[in-house]
């Protein structure tokens, strides 16, 4: 439930809110499997100069005026225990305004029921995809609405990264569709410190990958290891070193290949990729960089792996690691005890890029109110109340950065709308048998040491057989 100062507030909302909304998706490309008919005026900037958003006659526009009052719009995905309240929280403002009711369903086995329902003609409005490579195969099959039917390019490329409509564009029954719009996201990229202990040891953030080197061989030479990696996870054992991989692919090669790398183009054979990985070994393999050498990174719990940063004295300094690790901190830390600084560019010609993770919401069926829905989920105040809580970024460019809890969070939102590069998780996007199979475990066998490189690399690739 809202507290009474949040709906005390609730009407300075919805002002910001059609405020926000008056530059639109408009003139964008008519879906003749729909019918529908895109609006066509032209976009425009708000007094304020804000973003742009809806126009007067855009279904949100419509929605906020009460014109789907009583409308009902399905929605089911991933999102249980805590994210369901979350999301449920983030979505109650523009139902008490809209009358629109958004009936998330969520579940713990999305992945396989989502098929059973699409494929057997159950299809939920909208669908929440915490992984964009299921999405696809929808996608291909023809069976997702074209967002661009109603929102325009112009409107989307004022609300996020261009990076993210590339992201979101795939291909359909007949040529390339925007699959859907992003919403919650975590950024991956990312390298923890212990901050007082950090600048008490007269350590600087590191802006170049050379730098990071350095910075990584003089805590050796002090006495300590300067990184703790861990990459156990039960069944799921590998995937952080599958992040490790995807970033050092974003740097050293071009966003191409490392698009053809996750779509199957590029195998795992390549020198490009061995060229990471080698990369990756530079850090992961040296005894003295290290908490507890190569022998330890297979047995060590990704959740456990950021706490030697935060013994008194410190047992080791670095942690890459996802925005989502600060859960995993040692309780009664606050924002005061800890800092992040972007993993750094290794080749400059590809300038910094950002790996993330996120939610793409799909849209199944086509009506005025889910339209509506769609467009009030390209909006940062679709996020709003979830920002506030702390743990997620906002795709969207009109966030406003005030509402982040601390400053971490805020530089986060940052890193991701001024990234020159953003991608997402790489393993997340590769069919299972790849993603969440031989490569976790290709990895694992790799860093263990119970096979060479070359032997991983094939073993990984096979997976795509």
């Amino acid at each position: 439930m809202f507290s009474k100062k949040t709906k005390k507030a609730m009407p300075a909302f919805i002002l910001m809110l059609v405020v926000a909304m008056t530059i639109t998706a408009c003139g964008g490309k008519n879906n003749t499997n729909n019918g529908a008919n895109a609006p066509t005026d032209k976009p425009e900037t708000t007094a304020e100069g804000g973003n742009a958003g809806a126009a007067g006659d855009s279904a949100l526009a419509q929605a906020l005026n009460g014109d789907f009052k009583g409308k009902k719009v399905t929605m089911f995905g991933p999102f249980t225990d805590a994210d369901e309240v979350k999301f449920n929280e983030s979505i109650k403002a523009f139902e008490e305004k809209s009358g629109i009711d958004i009936a998330y369903e969520g579940s713990k086995e999305f992945e396989a029921t989502i098929s059973v329902r699409v494929n057997g003609g159950n299809a939920p409005d909208i669908g929440d995809f915490p992984q964009p490579g299921l999405l696809k195969g929808f996608v291909n099959a023809g069976k997702v609405i074209d967002v661009k039917s109603f929102l325009s390019d112009e409107y989307l490329k004022t609300q996020y990264n261009q990076s993210w409509l590339d992201m979101a564009t795939m291909k359909g029954a007949s040529g390339d569709v925007m699959a859907g719009i992003w919403a919650r996201s975590s950024v991956k990229s990312l390298v923890w410190y212990n901050k007082k202990a950090f600048a008490d040891a007269g350590y600087t953030v590191p802006k170049t990958w050379t730098e990071l080197m350095t910075l990584t061989d003089q805590i050796a030479k002090d006495g300590d290891p300067a990184w703790s990696i861990g990459i156990e996870s039960g069944t799921a054992t590998g995937w952080p070193a599958t992040d490790w991989m995807e970033d050092i692919m974003l740097r050293t090669t071009t966003p191409e290949n490392y698009d053809k790398w996750v779509s199957g183009e590029l195998p795992f054979t390549d020198p490009v990729v061995k060229n990471a990985a080698e990369k990756m070994a530079e850090i992961w393999f040296n005894e003295d960089y290290v908490y507890g050498g190569r022998k330890s990174i297979a047995t060590t719990s990704f959740g456990d792996a950021v706490k030697p940063l935060f013994d008194n004295p410190p047992k080791a300094w670095l942690h890459r690691q996802a925005g989502f690790i600060t859960s995993f901190f040692p309780e009664g830390l606050t924002a005061d005890d800890y800092d992040w600084f972007p993993l750094p560019a290794i080749d400059e010609q590809y300038g910094q890029p950002a790996l993330i993770s996120g939610d793409i919401y799909a849209m199944f069926n086509d009506r005025p109110e889910v339209r509506a829905v769609m467009e009030f989920f390209s909006t940062g105040e679709s996020l709003k109340t979830w920002i506030q809580t702390g743990g997620v970024t906002a795709p969207m460019n009109d966030a406003d950065p005030s509402w982040y809890p601390n400053d971490q969070e805020r530089r986060m939102a940052e890193f991701v709308k001024t990234a020159d590069t953003i991608r997402f998780d790489g393993s997340d996007l590769m069919p299972g048998a790849v993603g969440a199979g031989t490569f976790w475990k290709g990895m694992t066998d790799w860093v263990s040491g119970t096979v060479d490189l070359d032997t991983a690399l094939k073993e990984i690739q096979a997976g795509w057989k």
